[in-house]
């Protein structure tokens, strides 16, 4: 093509101008691409006008060019950054630009938008995802999927042969109310309430979540910025609070009730309070229609500050090297667990029954940290237009019942709490921990109202500002259990002395350290390789053993050999380097220890070696009253 169809264009936005050069003959949307690619952007977010204004925008589309734009060498146009929809022609290019950077992914093909699906458009409704983030295997196992109840013929009503079906054997949906609550399931799953949305008249039709919004859009420029302007446009709405129909999770299923009683030693052992992020894996629920339990094989305990009555987490460097570790044994974060126990008598075993319907189930500031966690792991979906939409994470509370006994009871937050947390809207309050509140709006912030609805004395239903808020609005029960039949992602150990110790306890016998894991082996010595080190908690002891023993990068296969339970593969591993490096410093740890033992005098040098002692393993100096090294944790021995 010759040089005259090239024309020059500069693009003036917020953060200055850029010039792109373009073809005539090329289209719309290959505009918007160059425009991309010159302002440095990872997203579709912006809209190009004609007129410095925001009028006359410039739609992306591959049927229009630049010539029929009418744009010549030298146009300025102007970019605005879009937040929401404000315009069809904006929606419109929105769905252009999302056709683009979607034509290579099958997986979109049913994406589109529902009003039913939220009753308010998130900040960012029209962002434009590049690839849709991977969704678990459960979900896309579940899609394939008609999730329809088979039902027998009935031998009373059905009039009709054994290869007949009636509207008295038909299958029914999953989402049926009858039969939900025949089975006493109180909320349907989440991948029925998407079947739902997609039933009947709306068959066939796309369907898009959209998160709620409680901020001002921004960009609006027929006022001045908050707090000196706002219009309906850029204002969010007012909030009326729905119980969640649906839940994302439909039980929580401990895989034994060791992982459970291990938690607890910490508080039985101390009386303080704990609490533990779940480790497991997500699956179908064969008792719910197209239900999702959370397996849980595992309990990490972060760093914490707890006493007898409250819990403050401290900041965890150990959180990437957790994560690395639960993925590579085909693990992930599916939920958090927490204490809340008083004990009534110690003889009979009794706990003091604090949380019920006339106190709370979930306190304000407990349902504020579960809305941080779920949106710090917001489940993944094809349906939501940026790729998320609520979360699997679930919350766990274990407390005293109404039989005085040690009792599970699950919870996850709805959607709207999420979003209220997300945006800085919902606070606790200092007396009564069941009722949360909605901030007021201040000069910095806008908050929209928000509302729910209860019955009066006279039995009419009333609309209330949540200012306090009854956090049952919140919440969506999630049952928590144990199988009949214990399962075992790790090795079952009959006496709770014999497991390593867990991370990040404090108190006597309950310390990780180097003596604990020579212990630990010499304790196994009898039982098969893979047996011994099937244990979440060692093989994070071990997988953080950078300072003494870099072993991080060579527990691969034997990773690999505990997910599959692969005893020949384990075997191989401890013929490696690695471990003979270990089990030689056990060794002459204890070797060290007898000799130091047997000698009735203790050889004290002089001058300033009378304070310290140096480690005859890594030789660093540490003070005379250290019982182990400072460096790399190994016990002091004596020469």
């Amino acid at each position: 093509m010759s040089k005259t169809n090239k024309i020059v264009l500069r693009i003036q936005s917020a953060d200055g101008t850029k010039r792109v050069e373009t073809e005539l003959a090329a289209s719309a949307r290959n505009l918007y691409e160059l425009v991309r690619t010159a302002c440095g952007f990872d997203h579709f977010d912006f809209a190009l006008f004609k007129e410095r204004n925001f009028t006359k925008e410039i739609v992306s589309s591959v049927s229009q060019d630049v010539k029929d734009i009418g744009l010549k060498h030298g146009d300025m146009l102007y970019l605005r950054l879009v937040e929401g929809p404000s315009t069809s022609k904006a929606a419109e290019r929105s769905a252009s630009v999302s056709s683009l950077a979607s034509s290579n992914s099958s997986s979109i093909s049913n994406v589109a938008f529902s009003r039913e699906a939220t009753p308010s458009t998130s900040a960012k409704s029209l962002s434009v995802v590049s690839q849709l983030p991977k969704e678990d295997t459960v979900d896309v196992e579940l899609y394939n999927k008609d999730g329809r109840i088979k039902r027998n013929r009935d031998e009373k009503l059905c009039r009709h042969n054994s290869n007949g079906c009636c509207v008295h054997c038909s299958p029914l949906e999953p989402w049926d109310e009858n039969y939900l609550k025949e089975q006493k399931i109180k909320h349907f799953s989440f991948h029925s309430y998407l079947k739902k949305l997609t039933s009947g008249a709306t068959r066939g039709k796309f369907v898009a979540l959209e998160d709620l919004n409680c901020k001002i859009k921004s960009g609006c420029r027929d006022h001045p910025p908050w707090p000196k302007g706002i219009c309906s446009k850029c204002q969010p709405s007012a909030i009326t609070l729905n119980r969640q129909p649906y839940r994302h999770v439909d039980n929580v299923m401990f895989e034994n009730t060791g992982i459970v009683e291990r938690f607890l030693n910490y508080w039985r052992t101390s009386g303080h309070q704990r609490i533990g992020f779940l480790f497991g894996t997500y699956e179908i629920h064969p008792d719910v229609p197209l239900g999702i339990r959370a397996r849980v094989a595992a309990i990490y305990e972060p760093p914490q500050d707890s006493n007898r009555d409250s819990i403050r987490l401290l900041e965890d460097a150990n959180d990437g090297d957790v994560d690395e570790l639960a993925k590579a044994l085909g693990l992930q974060r599916v939920g958090w667990i927490f204490t809340d126990l008083l004990s009534e008598n110690l003889a009979n075993g009794t706990v003091k029954h604090v949380r019920n319907i006339k106190t709370h189930f979930l306190t304000a500031q407990e349902c504020i940290l579960a809305g941080h966690l779920q949106n710090k792991y917001p489940n993944r979906c094809q349906h939501a237009s940026n790729g998320y939409f609520g979360s699997k994470f679930v919350t766990v509370c274990v407390t005293g019942d109404d039989k005085k006994q040690v009792h599970m009871e699950g919870y996850a937050v709805s959607a709207q709490c999420m979003a209220l947390v997300r945006d800085n809207c919902l606070i606790p309050t200092k007396d009564a921990p069941e009722l949360g509140y909605i901030r007021e709006s201040t000069d910095k912030q806008y908050v929209p109202d928000v509302y729910y609805k209860e019955k009066d004395v006279y039995g009419n239903e009333v609309q209330r500002l949540g200012r306090p808020l009854p956090v049952e609005y919140l919440l969506v029960d999630v049952p928590a259990s144990t199988p009949l039949v214990p399962l075992y992602t790790f090795h079952e150990r009959k006496d709770a002395k014999e497991y390593f110790p867990v991370e990040n306890r404090l108190i006597d016998g309950h310390i990780q350290d180097f003596s604990a894991l020579a212990d630990y082996l010499a304790k196994s010595r009898s039982m098969p390789f893979l047996e011994t080190v099937s244990d979440f908690h060692l093989l994070l002891y071990l997988y953080r053993m950078e300072d003494m023993l870099p072993m991080k990068s060579q527990l691969g296969p034997l990773l690999e050999a505990i997910r599959s339970k692969d005893k020949a593969k384990a075997n191989e591993w401890k013929t490696r380097e690695v471990w003979k490096t270990l089990e030689e410093l056990i060794a002459a740890s204890s070797h060290h220890e007898d000799s130091s033992m047997s000698n009735d005098v203790e050889f004290v040098p002089s001058g300033e070696a009378e304070q310290n002692w140096i480690c005859t393993f890594c030789t660093f100096i540490n003070s005379r009253e250290l019982p182990a090294c400072e460096i790399c944790n190994l016990p002091r021995t004596r020469q």
